[in-house]
């Protein structure tokens, strides 16, 4: 049964369950979808990367910290589409472009941005785009151009999120997610573990997750990637069983959605990662950068898929292709 109501009580004594009971619960959840050895595969591209003049605290492209990130104006199309090319032919089914802006803007750069996703919607892939706060009417905009997910995590609970984050307000995070929901499009929205949060935050994080209707299509779980200059780089490593443990909750949490294993796997061993997987993980960003925090590639997890009994999954699994199409092209056919 898929529930919307969860309560914190409830999602604490989930979360809280011993180690073992709660990977077995989630596991047994995971495979009652036939499909569970399947994991999606997403390539991520920066597509402007840096300059941004946001405060978060754990991100290398704020411009008011001081890291070893290059700030890059937008990407051209050419050199987008020939990256989305060869991550289609390693594996991968979905891409995601990001780009370091606080919001999105109705500027040249944003109808470039619709071009790219037209050009990687017609490569059959599945299109995702993170670009910071965006109103309404961009949403659509987007949607009309064949995009699929808008990323848009809410990083933390609400009640921790200003000691993380002071340029925009958690109800700015919840106001993007519903205009890309009301535009059709599909919801990918996750958070970080490591900020210094406790693990009350990280129950209230879910339950914000878990409580919206529908869930999120996916839920990227990442670990902090601590960068030297940014205000969290003296951050302690987020422990492989606080990763699992938020994998294995969201997963009894969301049994239908997309559980990503996301930032952080380049410090995890192929068991832990395995452990992550048992829990109920079935998705990865692959590729050996994920915007500018260092990634396995993909040689390394196509082994490690083997080695487990993994596999891709297709894109638009279970989803009404055509309903993603641009829409100019849908008009033209009809």
């Amino acid at each position: 049964m898929i529930k919307h109501d969860w309560t914190l009580a409830e999602i604490e004594a989930i979360y809280n369950k011993p180690l073992l009971d709660l990977m077995f619960e989630a596991a047994s959840i995971h495979r009652q979808n036939k499909d569970y050895a399947e994991v999606q595969i997403s390539s991520l591209i920066s597509i402007k990367t840096g300059g941004c003049p946001e405060d978060c605290a754990y991100c290398p492209q704020a411009a008011r910290y001081s890291t070893d990130v290059d700030v890059h104006k937008l990407m051209p199309l050419e050199t987008v589409v020939n990256m989305a090319k060869e991550a289609k032919e390693a594996g991968s089914s979905r891409v995601c472009m990001g780009a370091a802006w606080r919001e999105v803007r109705d500027n040249r750069d944003f109808d470039r941005v619709l071009d790219m996703v037209k050009a990687v919607n017609d490569m059959d892939m599945e299109v995702c785009c993170t670009l910071g706060m965006l109103n309404a009417n961009q949403a659509q905009k987007l949607a009309d151009a064949g995009l699929y997910a808008y990323n848009h995590n809410v990083d933390t609970s609400e009640e921790y999120y200003s000691e993380v984050i002071t340029t925009r307000t958690y109800k700015d995070r919840l106001n993007t997610i519903n205009n890309a929901r009301e535009a059709g499009l599909t919801v990918c929205s996750g958070g970080i573990v490591g900020l210094g949060e406790t693990d009350k935050d990280r129950i209230g994080m879910l339950k914000v997750l878990s409580n919206l209707h529908p869930h999120p299509d996916s839920v990227p779980i990442n670990a902090l990637v601590r960068i030297e200059g940014t205000p969290l780089e003296d951050q302690p490593k987020v422990p492989v069983q606080d990763m699992v443990r938020m994998i294995a909750t969201a997963r009894i949490l969301m049994p239908k959605t997309v559980v990503r294993l996301s930032a952080g796997r380049t410090e995890m061993s192929l068991s832990e990662q395995a452990m992550c997987f048992m829990a109920g993980a079935n998705s990865i960003f692959a590729g050996d950068k994920l915007l500018t925090t260092p990634n396995p590639d993909f040689k390394d997890d196509m082994e490690m898929f083997d080695i487990l009994g993994l596999a891709p999954r297709e894109a638009y699994k279970n989803v009404d292709r055509e309903q993603f199409r641009p829409k100019e092209t849908v008009e033209k056919e009809a």
